[in-house]
């Protein structure tokens, strides 16, 4: 059972969301994993983001929340607006709840609560299946310890398993494709041509991951930790 859902918070009044977060810190089942004022921000960083659900306002510049929740099927969505026109729309995207401010700490709670039980009843695949060079191929995550982006082809990517030191091939795939489908708790981007199972990292500093796995001679394989991915990577180790 999920103890916690982890949210996203969105709205583009700073008043708004500072209260939100506020009711956030007191329902002891939400953990705020970021907020954003600014919907052009959440969508820059949506797939470096691990979360469950997302708390967001309706009528905001660039895209409105409306928008915004068709593009996260698999989420919980709770909405909050000052307005009542956007109910039935809200509800016919399948929203989990939509709660008109003054938001209250009681109703948000109970909002949360529907949130959970769509989150633990989603099915969760331990898979995904993509294109490789020989056919369609079925990868399980818990035997994915290391992708890399081909050096013969930067369209392809190499996808080493536990027990094989034969990678498979991924034809025409991006990295950021990839992190959407893996689980962002077990993998993490390290630069720009690299992800890694965090299972397989054995030390690290501010700018090398030395790995469980062997390269040459046996000897562990070293990873450089690029800057602009440091700030994501320390959150997950």
């Amino acid at each position: 059972m999920i103890s916690k859902l982890r949210c996203i918070l969105l709205d583009d009044e700073l008043p708004g969301l500072t209260y939100l977060k506020m009711l956030c810190e007191q329902v002891p089942e939400i953990e705020v994993v970021k907020s954003f004022n600014d919907p052009s921000d959440f969508l820059e960083e949506i797939n470096q983001l691990d979360f469950d659900a997302i708390i967001t306002d309706i009528e905001m510049p660039g895209i409105n929340g409306l928008s915004l929740a068709q593009l996260l099927s698999d989420k919980a969505v709770i909405f909050t607006t000052a307005y009542k026109e956007f109910a039935v729309e809200a509800f016919e995207i399948d929203a989990i709840d939509y709660i008109q401010k003054p938001i209250k700490r009681e109703r948000l709670q109970k909002a949360i609560h529907k949130a959970l039980r769509f989150t633990e009843a989603k099915p969760k695949n331990n898979y995904i299946t993509t294109n490789s060079n020989k056919g369609k191929v079925i990868l399980h995550f818990e035997a994915i310890q290391y992708i890399k982006t081909s050096e013969l082809d930067s369209r392809d990517k190499l996808v080493y398993l536990i027990g094989d030191s034969n990678p498979i091939i991924l034809k025409n795939i991006s990295l950021d494709k990839l992190l959407q489908d893996l689980p962002k708790r077990d993998f993490c981007r390290i630069n720009k041509s690299e992800i890694i199972s965090l299972k397989t990292i054995h030390y690290f500093s501010h700018d090398e991951i030395t790995t469980t796995l062997l390269g040459e001679q046996g000897k562990p394989i070293v990873l450089t930790l690029g800057v602009a991915f440091k700030s994501d990577f320390l959150t997950k180790v």
